[in-house]
């Protein structure tokens, strides 16, 4: 599910000392890759970082750097998280990203590269985090002591509980500008109207049919149902109109309601909001040969949304999801 384990070498101290020292450096003229002028940051877990030059080395988990380039910072050099297909290339959820002039860390949970971190000499680590400030997104537990004393971090809580999609996104954005990048340019303005266009449609289609969404994932055995208010994105849809089946017993995190294929049919939904994470949540055409999958109103009338539960938090990033909604419940029927 969203919330799962699945979304989310020794250095000597000689190595570390000499790294502490980077962090002032400073580069050539100020552009989009970072240079010339301070750098001030507050993060959500309220600690500011400040440089005295905007930095040059900075690594970030590969969603949030993929984000961050949407607005304009491209100042990379090394990254960690999914990244990378079987074949070397680019996952779509990080489409942007230039391969070529960054350090791939770590590319799935659990990896990560302490050697070449500290090779990379990082004046700036970026990274997201679930509600929890001590568990940054991606960083492994037992090399987490080793990895935060190389340089100081910029965190963004992406679930606090309360915050949506809209209020992440300007995050992003505000640490994209503080970075050095120009977030007033055209490109960013047509991302906004793009991303502003779906959620006018969204709340046009949800007004007009008030179609019974059900978020959901699937896997061999199981099949769950998501509470929205679990979610920031699924929190978002809701303040535009959209109405989402709430389950009635989630587990004890309150994050979904854990079902057997025989029950999948508990809730009975217009449309679905299916786990898009290939690898992680089964998807349709995994499903075909599951009975209790194709019993459902909501696939017999292939009323079916891929659902990103861990969206690239950019206004182009989002924009897509938000708009594939608004379609489907513009075009889609009651059929529960």
């Amino acid at each position: 599910m969203e919330f799962t384990v699945n979304r989310r070498a020794l250095l000597a101290g000689a190595t570390a000392a000499g790294l502490a020292g980077t962090l002032a450096a400073c580069g050539g003229e100020k552009d989009q890759k970072g240079g010339s002028g301070s750098f001030t940051f507050t993060d959500d877990r309220g600690e500011e970082v400040k440089l005295d030059a905007a930095p040059t080395g900075v690594v970030a988990y590969s969603y949030m750097a993929a984000a961050l380039t949407d607005f304009g910072f491209n100042g990379f050099t090394g990254v960690f998280g999914p990244t990378l297909d079987g074949d070397g290339n680019l996952r779509p959820e990080v489409e942007g990203l230039d391969k070529d002039a960054v350090e791939v860390i770590g590319n799935a949970f659990g990896e990560f590269d302490v050697e070449k971190y500290a090779g990379l000499e990082p004046q700036v680590l970026l990274d997201h985090y679930y509600n929890t400030p001590e568990s940054l997104w991606y960083i492994p537990e037992d090399s987490k002591d080793k990895i935060l004393k190389l340089a100081p971090q910029a965190a963004l809580n992406v679930d606090d509980g309360s915050n949506t999609l809209a209020d992440i996104i300007q995050r992003h954005e505000d640490l994209a500008k503080a970075l050095g990048a120009d977030v007033e340019a055209d490109s960013v303005a047509e991302q906004k109207e793009e991303f502003d266009a779906a959620v006018e449609a969204l709340k046009t289609a949800a007004a007009d049919k008030p179609l019974k969404v059900l978020a959901c994932s699937a896997a061999e055995d199981r099949f769950y149902a998501s509470v929205p208010a679990s979610s920031n994105d699924l929190r978002f849809f809701e303040e535009l109109g959209v109405e989402f089946i709430v389950p009635d017993s989630p587990d004890e995190q309150g994050y979904f309601e854990d079902l057997s294929w025989e029950n999948a049919g508990k809730y009975e939904a217009d449309v679905l909001l299916l786990d898009a994470r290939a690898g992680v949540a089964l998807q349709p055409d995994e499903l075909s040969d599951f009975p209790t999958w194709k019993a459902l109103k909501a696939v017999q009338a292939d009323q079916i949304v891929p659902w990103f539960s861990e969206p690239r938090y950019s206004w182009s990033g989002s924009a897509g999801n938000v708009q594939a909604l608004a379609d489907m419940i513009a075009k889609g029927d009651a059929v529960a």
